[in-house]
């Protein structure tokens, strides 16, 4: 498994999933969110995956905003700019991935590997 977790360092969700993947002994890259951002083609990926109202954080002030955008690559772009509205953690295992914390759908990945 090649699994990547994009969290911001203070998100409780963020501290579970990996400790979830610590625990099991699967290598991790942890990319800090709002000191790294993610990168145009990283966010479409996930946007594939999830669609793109799973990756927006509705409790985050200004998320409210992106509803009145009327294309998708403007909200993309929106997102790339302002990182705090995306929903953490962002967990990517090649070009699958998950929003929030989903451990369930986690152990599916570990059993498709084995």
């Amino acid at each position: 498994m090649n699994i990547q977790i994009f969290g911001k360092s203070k998100c409780f969700d963020t501290k579970k999933a990996q400790r979830y993947f610590k625990e099991r002994r699967i290598k991790v890259q942890n990319v800090d969110i709002l000191k790294y951002g993610m990168s145009k083609g990283e966010l479409t990926s996930v946007i594939r995956a999830v669609g793109m109202d799973a990756v927006i954080d509705p409790k985050q002030p200004g998320a409210a905003g992106l509803a009145y955008l009327a294309y998708d690559e403007q909200k993309l772009a929106h997102l790339l700019e302002e990182p705090r509205l995306l929903k953490t953690p962002i967990v990517r295992n090649g070009r699958q991935a998950t929003v929030g914390y989903q451990p369930e759908v986690w152990k599916q990945w570990e059993a498709a590997e084995k």
